[in-house]
């Protein structure tokens, strides 16, 4: 468990939470889950749905994804293999719907012209690529950690984040997570150095909350109580107040609903890019590629 300056119950909730966002955010690991979502599916038929992988791609993807629980593989003969969702990986649909609406709403999208109104307008974008895009943003070292710790301090500097998400590294470790972060408009950062979550950060409340609950193995009835990602923070007991400084002010979020119904559109994919959208506002320099 990676060590962090927050109460043990805080840190074992995060370290669950960043080890299942590794575990999904391998390229193409959400395509092929979503491809299995209706109904379990011949090698050969995944193959055809996800026609731009190759077997030296697509086969290592579906063993890792039955390595970590989330698929199950069933071989009838050599060349005949079954691969379906698991209870997990069945479980982690509504979540998946949570980090696509996040995605919907807050990464920038290429604009395309209206035919009908001759106005441009955002183009159409597949649930799948919403959800990969979303997750390049949170799952790299420290990104979660951080925002986190933002979470529970509220505004902060960088000495102070650095102690609370990453105590045991030096103090010049945060900073490039940190512009990371700013770049990609999940923070800002004034001129005198104080750091606080912007509107698209705090929005990803939701979908902290399910991916807690699901890591945990708790219904997703009970994510809206997260400690950290609740629409009031709950102030740990185990350590000083010290860690509340400012109370968010966000409104209430939804309470996560059942299993979404994915559709065959849901995997739709209109171009195939190496860029890392980020969400809306975020500045127009500096952008990551994956």
């Amino acid at each position: 468990m990676a060590t962090t300056g927050l109460p043990e119950s805080i840190s074992s909730d995060l370290s669950r939470v960043t080890q299942s966002l590794q575990m999904l955010a391998p390229r193409w690991n959400i395509w092929v889950l979503l491809t299995l979502s209706q109904k379990p599916l011949r090698y050969r038929e995944i193959k055809s749905a996800l026609p731009w992988l190759p077997d030296g791609q697509l086969h290592p993807r579906l063993g890792k994804l039955t390595e970590s629980g989330l698929l199950e593989r069933t071989e009838f003969e050599p060349q005949d293999v079954l691969y379906g969702l698991s209870v997990r990986g069945r479980e982690l649909l509504p979540v998946l719907g949570l980090i696509a609406a996040w995605g919907g709403k807050h990464l920038e999208k290429e604009t395309v012209l209206d035919p009908a109104t001759g106005h441009r307008v955002p183009k159409a974008v597949p649930r799948a690529q919403d959800i990969e895009d979303t997750i390049a943003l949170i799952a790299p070292r420290q990104a979660t950690p951080i925002l986190w710790a933002l979470r529970v301090r509220g505004t902060s500097n960088a000495k102070a984040l650095a102690a609370t998400a990453m105590p045991d590294r030096h103090l010049t470790n945060v900073y490039a997570p940190l512009n990371r972060l700013a770049e990609d408009f999940l923070v800002t950062k004034d001129r005198e150095g104080r750091v606080e979550l912007t509107a698209a950060g705090r929005d990803l409340a939701p979908v902290y909350q399910a991916l807690s609950a699901w890591a945990a193995g708790a219904p997703l009835s009970e994510a809206a109580s997260h400690p950290v990602w609740a629409p009031t923070p709950v102030q740990p007991q185990d350590r000083p107040a010290m860690w509340v400084t400012t109370q968010p002010r966000i409104p209430a979020v939804p309470t996560p609903q059942a299993r979404p119904a994915w559709k065959p559109g849901d995997l739709f994919f209109s171009h195939i890019t190496n860029t890392v959208v980020r969400p809306a506002g975020a500045p127009t320099t500096g952008g990551r590629t994956r």
